[in-house]
């Protein structure tokens, strides 16, 4: 628990705190080197998490972060949308859910660090990537060194400093860095002159990050910015239809290389994996560790929990100390002050690329766009405990790859393993796992590390299992067993499915064939094993049981015109629906809502058969899907207390659409609204 505790004697103690007084305060010194972050010293792996403050409400931040930190984030990550808070020139709006100060104050009490994505592009799925409409009038290079365009950054940096002043590291606050620009590949002088904008207005942090991928033309001074890197399963980007389009398969198995050939492939093309010169003199850190995926119009993957925790294992199995996911917490475009749609589209600038959803951002993250919990969430928490408890022993170790590190797809001729080790004592990463694609189980297994050789007996590793096996470490010799945590003197391990658990004690003892016994009664001395259920929901309250309201009734009021035609936008992909569309859709009114006082916490599911659906609310659209085969939903407490009905509107599904959907969708031409549910969050 060593960045927990230092967090917790830091800024946690801050909320209430006479900011007069500093010397009562104290502020974790924060250094690093080429293994990663250090608090006062002390090594750290750090759990971030991304989550756009200016995508939620703000009466749902608390809950949000409070959500985030149980599920084992340690740090926060969020974009400033620079088209959110100045949609007109010079007119700045930092209020309601745009009120970066408030976000900040949310997460400073609740004892989160911050790290700060300031743009001026951010990408993010965002209408031109963040940037206002009115920009493109202007005649100005945009991400570029020309004065006109720094002038506007030094504008937007002070206005955004407004809202970070006192709020600082420094000053005892949670913003404990920046990243500037997002997935820029020219010269690295302009992210210098970026962070000396910053640096000019106030902005004084631990350290300021860049995104290691692709890469810049020319390089930045070394240890200005500390790249962070990136992984997918899939990507909503590529323009094959095919289920495992792409190069993802890459992100399943261990290596050295740390960027990734996968991400923006639209617009990058074909990418090679090449080291650049000096990257392993930094520490190895992601920020875009694919915690879900979006769907665009043209390709909608469906993400399965396996997918993130794969991702996850491997990338520390490959020497990451840091693991920041892209998104944590899913989220719903704002309304604009303009008028406009505020998603990214293949008809407007910059980010010309992909048609998104109108409203949702839901991501299929951990934390889905109205704080639902999705499987994963639950997989990855234990995988974060174990980094809060044993962060400061993994963080030295080097990575060691005894498999090969050139796969092709699907390469099932080796169990794919790394070790991370100092001496005789370390980690032994294990991941038979690649996404939709069926490895077979591995016969006859034993690992070395060390001295040590283990286990006792030769072992299959089944099909699917992804996992990590300590090695003279918390009094254990080995174990087949993965560590989850150690709390209170008491060490908690997670049996491994269909693997024999054995449990080799330093003292020479060794216990075979162990079952799990849950976390109320040890297998041994100070020693408990968990079921992977128990493991990912260890530490976590109990949550009471509560009623649902009744279920909305639903009658269909117009049946669908004749199909739109689908047409391809300029960068060839098929182009979602427009408003005007929506005129010839299927139309469901959903009545008998539950009264407003029933709708805390309750969320309605919407199962249905189409292409797209929008949900309107007196004549507003309110939430939209892109359908993939899982329910939309809607968060009923968002709706205004007078909303008695709800308007569904439905495009059908047509034949031979230029469009991936994955297996499990139904996609038999027409339209269907298959039942509502409700059911708490």
């Amino acid at each position: 628990m060593v960045f927990a505790a230092l967090f917790a004697t830091g800024t946690q103690e801050l909320a209430g705190a006479d900011l007069d007084t500093p010397a009562a305060v104290h502020v974790p010194e924060v250094t690093w080197d080429r293994h990663g972050l250090m608090f006062d010293g002390v090594r750290t792996v750090p759990v971030m998490g991304e989550i756009h403050y200016s995508r939620l409400p703000r009466g749902e931040w608390e809950e949000a972060v409070r959500k985030m930190k149980e599920g084992g984030v340690t740090v926060i990550a969020t974009y400033v949308f620079w088209n959110h808070v100045e949609e007109r020139e010079g007119v700045f709006d930092w209020s309601g859910q745009r009120n970066l100060r408030e976000f900040l104050e949310v997460c400073k009490a609740q004892g989160m660090p911050v790290v700060l994505r300031v743009g001026p592009f951010c990408h993010g799925e965002a209408r031109c990537g963040g940037i206002p409409d009115w920009f493109f009038t202007k005649g100005i290079k945009s991400r570029s060194e020309q004065p006109e365009f720094l002038a506007l950054c030094e504008r937007l940096y002070r206005q955004i400093f407004t809202q970070v002043q006192g709020l600082q590291w420094k000053d005892g606050g949670p913003l404990l860095a920046c990243q500037f620009d997002n997935e820029y590949r020219g010269h690295g002088s302009y992210l210098v002159a970026l962070k000396e904008i910053a640096e000019k207005v106030g902005f004084d942090l631990p350290f300021y990050t860049r995104t290691g991928w692709p890469e810049l033309a020319s390089p930045v001074p070394f240890g200005e910015l500390l790249p962070l890197y990136g992984d997918y399963a899939d990507g909503f980007w590529e323009r094959s239809l095919q289920p495992a389009a792409g190069n993802y398969y890459k992100a399943f198995n261990f290596k050295a290389f740390r960027s990734s050939t996968a991400i923006a492939t639209e617009q990058l093309g074909e990418q090679k994996e090449q080291l650049t010169k000096g990257d392993e003199d930094y520490p190895y850190f992601t920020c875009e560790l694919g915690g879900g995926m979006m769907g665009a119009y043209h390709r909608r993957p469906f993400i399965y929990p396996e997918d993130a925790y794969s991702l996850a294992v491997v990338k520390l199995g490959s020497g990451s100390n840091l693991l920041g996911y892209y998104m944590y917490h899913g989220g719903t475009n704002p309304e604009s002050s303009t008028g406009i749609y505020l998603n990214e589209v293949q008809a407007t600038p910059a980010t010309n690329y992909n048609d998104l959803p109108v409203k949702n951002y839901d991501f299929q993250a951990p934390l889905g766009e109205f704080g639902q919990t999705y499987p994963h969430y639950f997989t990855l928490r234990k995988l974060h405990l174990f980094l809060q408890d044993y962060g400061s022993i993994l963080a030295p170790l080097e990575a060691r790859f005894p498999a090969p590190q050139d796969v092709a797809k699907g390469d099932d001729s080796f169990l794919r393993h790394s070790i991370r080790q100092s001496g005789d004592s370390g980690f032994v990463f294990v991941n038979n796992y690649e996404r939709l694609q069926q490895l077979s189980d591995k016969r006859g297994v034993r690992f070395s590390l060390g001295d040590v050789t283990f286990p006792s007996r030769k072992v299959t590793v089944p099909a699917g299992t992804v996992c990590i096996f300590p090695v003279n470490i918390s009094g254990l010799r080995y174990a087949t067993a993965q560590l989850i945590a150690n709390r209170d003197g008491k060490i908690y391990l997670e049996q491994i499915p269909d693997i024999p658990t054995e449990l080799a004690f330093a003292g020479g003892k060794t216990m075979r064939d162990v079952k799990a016994a849950g976390p109320d009664r040890p297998v041994y001395g100070n020693y408990y094993l968990l079921t992977p259920d128990q493991a990912s929901r260890l530490f976590l309250e109990e949550r009471q049981a509560v009623s649902t309201p009744a279920v909305p009734t639903f009658a269909k009021v117009s049946e669908a015109g004749a199909p739109r035609t689908i047409t391809m936008g300029v960068n060839k992909a098929a182009e979602e629906p427009s408003d005007a569309d929506f005129g010839s859709a299927a139309v469901y009114m959903i009545e008998n809502l539950p009264a407003p006082a029933d709708r805390a916490g309750m969320l309605m599911k919407i199962d249905y058969r189409g292409d797209v659906a929008r949900l309107y609310c007196n004549g507003r659209l309110i939430a939209d899907n892109f359908y993939n085969g899982r329910p939309m939903l809607m968060g009923l407490w968002r709706l205004p207390s007078d909303a008695s009905t709800l308007e569904l509107r439905i495009l059908p599904l047509q034949s031979d659409m230029p469009v991936y959907f994955p297996a499990e969708a139904d996609t038999t031409p027409g339209e269907e609204l298959r039942a509502i549910a409700i059911h708490p969050l």
